[in-house]
């Protein structure tokens, strides 16, 4: 009997006490969408054409991770150029081609590409299609 005044306690206790323990603190989290942040740029690193780039929590105090999600209109491209930090590509969608230390490869939703820092790199998309990526970094 002594077990289960203990438990049922124990959970009273839980049930009490964690639920204000729960409770969210919305100081604690950014919410953006694309819509709010989006914006029509060239293609980076001298790609030219038209791009639009989502820059989320670019204005996050003490943030150490650049999160970048960038929409390649067929035409436009990321130029190629030279990595200085670790950095991610996530494709989300379209088709395109990257070029990896003077190496091409196909690229499509799924692909995960890291490029190392002293390497370099740059993607665009098939003809037919847009392409939309994700980036992430670690910010300087």
């Amino acid at each position: 009997m002594k077990n289960k005044t203990f438990i049922l306690f124990t959970l009273l206790t839980t049930i009490a006490f964690g639920a204000k323990a729960q409770s969210i603190d919305t100081t604690k989290y950014i919410l953006q969408n694309d819509v709010e942040i989006a914006k029509v740029e060239p293609g980076t690193h001298g790609g030219g054409g038209e791009t639009v780039g989502y820059n989320f929590f670019s204005e996050a105090k003490n943030l150490k991770t650049v999160f970048k999600k960038r929409i390649l209109k067929s035409g436009s491209s990321i130029g190629y150029h030279l990595q200085k930090e670790d950095e991610i590509y996530y494709v989300l969608s379209g088709k395109g081609v990257m070029q990896m230390n003077g190496k091409t490869f196909p690229v499509k939703p799924g692909d995960a590409i890291l490029t190392r820092p002293g390497s370099s790199h740059g993607i665009k998309p098939n003809d037919d299609n847009d392409l939309t990526i994700l980036i992430v970094y670690e910010k300087k």
